[in-house]
């Protein structure tokens, strides 16, 4: 069976990319971005984690909508107080602001959370054609195309002069093998000196325990002393009780001496 793989931090390599806006339809470029945004050109996707590259959308303001969508579709927002809503044209929202346009679209095919809320950070849109990311040395991409997968980034090499087993190596073993370079040596003598010790430690604590154990015997002693009292009161106070059917009895029993009397005649 072959498990499923789930991206780590160390495998997510953040890439630029830019896109040209010139002559494109609003949804199909904001869809093409989202999907660069959110990393699902990469086959390490996953839906919890952003694994998407940087984007940069240049012209923004020659972008264009299909069909009759600017004087017909409005574009939204809301103040929060009650009737505080407000529209604009989609020609005129484009006409003034074309990177906010651009921005809502593509805003809305990225997921309603906080990782949505993350994703967009990495779009940079601009309404001309010169941006100012030139130091991360973006790379071009047509609408509709997807960059190549160069695979998993290599991993971290080691620090020079420790090899691999030492820096996955447990602090421990790392305190263990250091000892015998400064001079001791790790002879089976000294095994059971190391093992004798939790032992007489073992039994300091277990001697001590008794000691503990002493307090309580002096309580129980108190309470005997006090149990005897009680049942010295309670036998003097049956006493009289006792003797009464001790008397019924032999008064009832005389008759029954003289039969064997009579057994001896």
């Amino acid at each position: 069976m072959m498990k499923t793989y789930s991206p780590k931090p160390e495998h997510i390599e953040r890439s630029w990319y830019v896109l040209d806006a010139s002559g494109q339809v609003l949804g199909r470029l904001a869809s093409e971005v989202a999907t660069l945004l959110r990393g699902k050109h990469k086959p390490i996707f996953a839906p919890h984690m952003d694994t998407g590259d940087h984007v940069v959308v240049i012209n923004a303001d020659k972008v264009e909508l299909s069909g009759n969508k600017a004087q017909d579709k409005f574009a939204y927002r809301h103040s929060g107080y009650p009737g505080g809503i407000t529209g604009i044209r989609y020609a005129d929202l484009l006409a003034t602001r074309p990177v906010a346009a651009v921005e809502k679209a593509v805003r809305g095919m990225l997921p309603k959370n906080r990782l949505g809320r993350q994703q967009i950070k990495k779009l940079h849109v601009v309404a001309g054609a010169e941006h100012p990311h030139a130091a991360q040395m973006p790379v071009e991409l047509a609408v509709g195309q997807r960059p190549d997968w160069s695979g998993l980034p290599a991993g971290k090499p080691a620090p020079a002069g420790r090899s691999r087993t030492e820096t996955t190596s447990p602090p421990s073993r790392e305190r263990e093998d250091a000892a015998p370079a400064e001079g001791r040596s790790t002879t089976a003598k000294e095994r059971p000196a190391r093992s004798a010790g939790p032992k007489s430690g073992a039994k300091k604590r277990s001697a001590a325990k008794p000691a503990a154990k002493e307090q309580p015997a002096a309580t129980s002693g108190a309470k005997k002393s006090t149990a005897s009292k009680t049942s010295a009161k309670k036998t003097s106070a049956k006493k009289p009780t006792a003797k009464k059917p001790a008397a019924k009895k032999t008064t009832a029993k005389k008759p029954a001496a003289k039969k064997p009397a009579k057994t001896e005649e």
